[in-house]
This record gives structure tokens, sequence and C-alpha cells, in this order.
């Protein structure tokens, strides 16, 4: 295949779907290493890695890493001249940044803060904006003091807002987001709402309806801090006719419901939602095993005698 005809990896991606996004990227490598593009090749290989890491094989994407550097290497051997670092600068890049997203999620986040960092420094001396914005995110979730987090939000926030690159500034909705439930966690309800409405304008000029119903979500979640109750109702209400609509259970605003009826004293009329959010959000493996006590209050809060 012509090196010009290889798509463009981002576009091959489903987050929702890494199985089916890791076929994909498996049926590409045939005619990426046919192509002589080896940087390109070996970047297939990080990309089917993070696939293994979003499923929770830890084990076969460390591996597939391994496989990437120990490639490079090889190369760098074979070809000390022509190879020299540049050639392979973006799949470092990658590598680091993947290798990072593994161990982070695998529990291990002081191993995965210095490949973040390795992987932003590398991607700022280079010019690689989009995937410095990518390494300064993941270093501020995986940064454990909120300071910190707020600092590598803030250096990405200020990369992708000087960017030329447009794939750079769409990071833009994730970080305001991120940087918004720092702020939120802090206590910060107006900077966080601020963050949150920067993010729905992002949100709104992709034109990605999930995307906006979360912006819109969290800007309502704000309104509940802020007791702006009415405001915040308003919001989750028309999310919560949305998704009727569409017949996608959303066990977030069902919760978000449940707890601003119960601010107004309703109590009766919160228990249903409550009650509808435990049944959607138990199946939430991640909640499972974080916030047993949250889905435990939704399941009582849920249940009404009266009925």
């Amino acid at each position: 295949m012509d090196e010009s005809r290889l798509p463009d990896l981002g576009e091959l991606w489903n987050f929702n779907d890494p199985a089916g996004t890791r076929t994909r990227f498996q049926e590409l490598l045939p005619d990426a290493e046919k192509s002589g593009d080896r940087s390109y090749h070996l970047q297939v290989l990080t990309q089917i890695a993070r696939t293994h890491s979003l499923e929770a094989h830890f084990d076969e994407a460390i591996e597939m890493l391994d496989r990437v550097d120990r490639a490079i290497e090889s190369a760098e051997r074979e070809e000390p001249e022509s190879a020299g670092g540049d050639r392979f600068t973006l799949v470092r890049v990658r590598s680091l940044l993947e290798r990072g997203r593994t161990l982070n999620s695998s529990g291990d986040k002081a191993g995965a803060l210095p490949l973040f960092r390795d992987s932003y420094a590398m991607a700022r001396k280079n010019g690689l904006d989009f995937f410095a914005v990518d390494a300064a995110h993941m270093v501020a979730i995986a940064e454990k003091g909120p300071d910190e987090k707020r600092r590598w939000n803030m250096v990405g926030i200020e990369v992708a807002e000087a960017s030329s690159e447009p794939r750079a500034r769409g990071w833009l909705g994730s970080l305001y987001n991120n940087m918004g439930w720092d702020y939120h966690d802090g206590s910060e309800y107006e900077k966080a709402l601020d963050m949150f409405q920067k993010a729905l304008v992002e949100r709104k000029e992709k034109g990605d309806p999930e995307s906006i119903g979360i912006a819109r979500w969290s800007i309502a979640r704000s309104y509940r801090s802020l007791e702006r109750i009415d405001e915040a109702l308003e919001i989750q209400l028309d999310l919560f006719d949305r998704s009727e609509k569409s017949g996608n259970d959303d066990g977030y605003v069902y919760e978000e419901l449940g707890e601003l009826y119960l601010l107004n004293g309703e109590e009766k009329k919160a228990a249903p939602f409550f009650a509808r959010a435990h049944e959607v959000l138990s199946e939430d493996v991640w909640l499972q095993r974080n916030e047993a006590e949250r889905l435990t209050r939704l399941l009582k809060l849920g249940a009404d005698d009266s009925r």
C-alpha cells in the first residue's frame, strides 16, 4: 500500500469498542509492514497495546509495548546513521504514553507518572502538540495532589490554546471538563462552573450529542453544588426527556434528579429516580469496585414502602 494511503490511526478508534478497534488495527498490520514505514508499523502496535489496556489485559499490553521498544533498538542498531532518534520519535512518545496508561489503569500511578512526563517532554521538544497535550492530561489524571492535577491540566490547556494544530485544540473540551472537576472537588464551584461552560462551547463546536450532554450534566451538577436547584432541575429534566426519547438509560441523570428532588424535600418524587439509578449504575463494574457505598445508598433511597 502507498504510504500516502495509510489511514490516520486516530480515525480507526472507537473507544467504546476496544475489541473491534483492535481487529481494525490487526487488519491494517500487513499493509503497514508492506509500506516500509517502520515508524507507522510500530505506531499501530502501540495502539493495539492500548486496546488491550482498555480491556484490562495489562500483560498483553506490556508484552506488545516491549515488542515495540525492542524493535526500535534493533532498527537503530541495523541503521545507526539513518535511524538516529528522529525516525522513531513519535513511536517513542506513543509507547511511553501507552505504557503509562497501562500502569495507571492497573493501579500503578507512581510507575505511570514518569512515563507520562517523559512523553510530554519528548513531544514538546519535537513540536508534537497533540501528544504533548495528551501526555499532560494523563499526568493530571495520575497525580494525587489537587495542586499538581490543576497545574498539569493548565499545562495541557495552555499548549492546546496556543497550538495551530487542530487536533491539539480538539483536546480543549476534555481539558476544560477535567479542570472543572478539579475545581469542583476542591469546592470551588464558581470556577468549576466556568470551566464546564467553556467545555460546553467546545463540545457544541464539535457537534457530538453525547459530549454535549455530559457538559450540560456537569453544569447542572455545579448548579446543585451552588444551591441553584431550579436551574439544575431544568437541565437534568431536559436530559431525562432526551434519554427517554432515545431509549438510552442514563443512570447519572436519574441519580441527579433523585438528589435534586431530595434537596427540595420531595422524597416520594425522588425515590423512583434513585431506584432507576441503582438499576442502571449497579451494572457498572468500576462503580461496583470503587463506589459500593454509593450504590448501597441509591438502593436505600430508591426503596419506597408506599408503592
